[in-house]
C-alpha cells in the first residue's frame, strides 16, 4: 500500500521506488542481524523522507547554489564531497539536476579532515600559490616557511607546456599525470587546493580547473585560502613535505579549453560569451599590463568582470546568489555558452568557479588569454582606450 501511495503522490515509476526498497531490504537483512520489525520501521521512515522531500516546494537555482556553498561538508553523509545542484542545459535552455563535486570546503572542514583522516577520504592538500613578477613574492620559499600540514607545493609554471611561448599553458595529459603523481595524488584522491594570496584565493582556482580539465572531478578549493586558515587559528607546518609517489591517469576534456582560433572565429560566429577577469583598467586599456611588451585592452565583444568581484572583502567566495546577480548585472547569460579569459589563464578560472557554484560546470577557459591574443591579433582586434597595437 505504501508503494501505491508513493507512486500516485510523487508521480514516479513504481520500479524506481522498488529498486530503492530492495536495497533497504537487503541492507536490513545483513546488517547485524536486525529483526524484520526494525526493517519495517526503517522502510516507514524511508517512505516519510521520500514523501517529505518530494512534496516540498522546488528549490530555485539560487537556493540550490546557496545550499551547495554554505552547508558544511562534515554534515553530509559522504563527507560532503558530492552535492546535488542545478545544471544548465544549453540546448534546451532549461535547468536539470546533477551531482557536482563540492567546489568549496571550509577551514573548519579541512582542519577536522586532517585530524581524523576520515575513512574513505584519500585527502591530498595542494598549495598552488603563484604570483605575478611585480608582486615580488617567492611562493616556494613561502611554502617552506609555512603551509597547511600535509600540503604539497604545486608549481603552475613547472606543470605547463614548457615549449610554448606563452605563460604556463596546459601541459599534455601524460605530463600532468606524471607531475601530480609525484605529488602523491591518485585518481581516488580528494584534492583540496589553496594559495597564500592576500585576496584569499588568487591562483588556486587555476589548479582546481586544471584537475577538472584532466578528468579529476574530486577537487575542491579551501574557501578563504591560507589567509583565513591562519586567521581562524589553524595549525601550520614548515619545511618540505615528503610524499610517496602515486600513479595518476589523466585525460584531457577539450570542451573546457579554448584556443586563439576559437576566440578569433567567435568574433563573427558569436557562439559564446567571453568574460575577462582582469582589472577593469587593464581591460579598458588605461592601466599597464604586468608583462613587458604587452599593452592593455580587450578582445572585441568581451565583458569585464574582475576576478575580485567574485570575492568578499574578507577573501571568501561570494554566495551563489550574489554571483548570479553579478553575472546578470554584466548581462552574461548562464543559459548560454561562456568562455573565460584574463592575462595568462590564471584568474580566468575564477569566472569558471563562479559559474560552477551557480550550477554551470561547463565554462571553458581561453588558455593563451590576453598575452597570446595581443601577440597574434590584428590591431583592429585590440580594443583599447590607450595605445592599443600598431604593426
Amino acid at each position: 500500500m505504501c508503494l501505491l501511495v508513493l507512486d500516485r503522490t510523487l508521480n514516479k515509476p513504481l520500479g524506481a521506488l522498488t529498486s530503492h526498497i530492495c536495497i533497504l531490504i537487503n541492507f536490513c537483512r545483513v546488517w547485524d542481524g536486525r529483526s524484520w520489525n526494525q526493517m519495517t520501521a526503517a522502510l516507514f521512515c524511508y517512505f516519510l523522507l521520500q514523501l517529505s522531500s518530494q512534496l516540498q516546494p522546488k528549490h530555485s537555482l539560487m537556493a540550490l547554489g546557496s545550499e551547495c556553498a554554505t552547508v558544511d561538508p562534515l554534515s553530509q553523509v559522504d563527507s560532503g564531497r558530492i552535492q546535488k545542484t542545478a545544471n544548465f542545459n544549453q540546448d534546451s535552455g532549461t535547468m536539470s539536476q546533477q551531482l557536482l563535486y563540492r567546489a568549496l570546503v571550509s577551514a573548519k572542514w579541512l582542519s577536522e579532515a586532517i585530524k581524523s583522516q576520515q575513512a574513505g577520504l584519500a585527502l591530498r592538500i595542494v598549495d598552488a600559490s603563484w604570483y605575478l613578477p611585480k608582486m615580488k613574492r617567492d611562493p616556494k620559499r613561502e611554502f617552506e616557511e609555512r603551509h597547511i600540514p600535509g600540503a604539497v607545493f604545486f608549481d603552475i609554471d613547472q606543470c605547463s607546456d614548457r615549449t610554448s611561448p606563452y605563460d604556463h599553458m596546459l601541459p599534455k595529459a601524460s605530463d600532468f599525470a606524471e607531475y601530480v603523481g609525484k605529488l602523491g595524488v591518485r585518481n581516488d584522491s580528494h584534492v583540496v587546493v589553496y594559495d597564500g594570496s592576500d585576496q584569499g584565493l588568487f591562483s588556486a582556482p587555476r589548479v582546481w580547473w586544471m584537475f577538472r580539465v584532466f578528468g579529476h572531478e574530486a577537487v575542491s578549493l579551501l574557501d578563504g585560502g591560507l589567509k583565513n586558515w591562519q586567521r581562524e587559528g589553524n595549525a601550520l607546518s614548515s619545511g618540505k613535505t615528503q610524499v610517496a609517489p602515486s600513479e595518476f591517469h589523466a585525460s584531457l576534456d577539450k570542451s573546457l579549453v579554448k584556443t586563439y582560433e576559437d576566440v578569433l572565429d567567435n568574433l563573427d560566429s558569436h557562439r559564446f560569451q567571453l568574460v575577462d577577469a582582469r582589472a577593469a583598467g587593464r581591460f579598458r586599456g588605461v592601466e599597464p599590463e604586468p608583462r613587458d611588451g604587452i599593452e592593455p585592452g580587450h578582445v572585441p565583444g568581451s565583458t569585464s568582470i574582475p576576478f575580485t568581484d567574485f570575492l568578499t572583502e574578507s577573501g571568501f567566495e561570494k554566495t551563489p546568489e550574489q554571483i548570479r546577480t553579478l553575472f546578470q548585472e554584466k548581462k552574461v547569460d548562464l543559459l548560454k555558452p561562456v568562455v573565460a579569459t584574463c592575462g595568462s589563464g590564471v584568474t580566468a578560472c575564477h569566472v569558471a568557479l563562479g559559474a560552477y557554484l551557480c550550477g554551470k560546470p561547463d565554462v571553458a577557459v581561453y588558455d593563451g588569454a590576453w598575452v597570446e591574443w595581443y601577440m597574434r591579433a590584428q590591431p583592429e582586434n585590440i580594443i583599447s582606450e590607450g595605445k592599443g597595437k600598431t604593426l
